[in-house]
């Protein structure tokens, strides 16, 4: 062969090496990659969209466990979906519908919601009972507030709810401003009816010291609420000082 012959050749290989080559880059003709409204795995989609704010496995996050069968149970998978898409007004929460602004497609809120329940949900989680609503149903009461807390929340939390000390650890205040300047109703709410496992905060209906082993009822847990929430104020922090 000669050396033309062998040039034209190894152009030939060269030139279908090429073209082999390009059919898998991401973005290029015939590439099969995914578009991000194309993915429709509950790990992948968590994981980018839920992680940040609430744990890489579903709990220990700035927000909410999601890793919690009684909050998954409470909630129900259709309320789970609905806050997903319209995010929560006045928090952290956002929407994350593109009906909304967001950057999932329904399909994709819905393998998140379904998800959810699949990962960490649990048949039993209620015990057999009928938890209060997720919502409040009624107005809150601080008054009869700070009765409900100091019978069900005070042993961990402090009859003023400033926290209480236990060797070296601190269980924290809710009467924060600065706390309950980032956290809703209903997000006081939440925590109440589905605990926090992982700090041994128990809910709703666990047993409670002084409680007589019974669980909240649902205006309890709104005076609960309505009482916390009484010790906002408007501007929380030191304000900056101008010149």
């Amino acid at each position: 062969m000669n050396l033309r012959l062998l040039s034209i050749s190894m152009m030939t290989c060269a030139a279908a090496f090429l073209c082999v080559g390009c059919k898998d880059v991401p973005g290029r003709p015939g590439s099969e990659a995914e578009r991000p409204d194309q993915v429709l795995k509950f790990a992948v989609l968590y994981k980018q969209n839920c992680a940040a704010c609430h744990g890489e496995d579903g709990r220990s996050g700035a927000a909410i466990s999601l890793a919690n069968p009684v909050y998954l149970a409470v909630a129900g998978a259709d309320k789970i979906q609905q806050i997903t898409a319209n995010g929560v007004p006045g928090t952290l929460m956002p929407a994350f519908a593109k009906s909304h602004g967001g950057m999932l497609t329904d399909q994709q809120i819905a393998v998140l919601a379904e998800g959810l329940e699949s990962e960490w949900g649990r048949a039993d989680a209620l015990g057999g009972q009928i938890p209060p609503p997720y919502a409040s149903s009624s107005a809150g009461d601080p008054a009869q507030g700070q009765k409900a807390f100091t019978t069900f929340c005070a042993s961990c939390h402090g009859v003023d709810g400033a926290g209480v000390v236990r060797g070296k650890i601190h269980t924290g205040s809710l009467v924060d401003p600065a706390y309950l300047a980032l956290i809703s109703d209903q997000g006081l709410r939440s925590l109440i009816l589905a605990g926090q496992p992982q700090e041994n905060m128990p809910d709703w209906k666990s047993d409670m010291t002084g409680a007589g082993s019974r669980a909240m009822t649902d205006q309890e847990i709104a005076d609960t609420v309505a009482w916390l929430a009484s010790h906002r104020i408007a501007t929380p922090g030191q304000p900056y000082m101008h010149p």
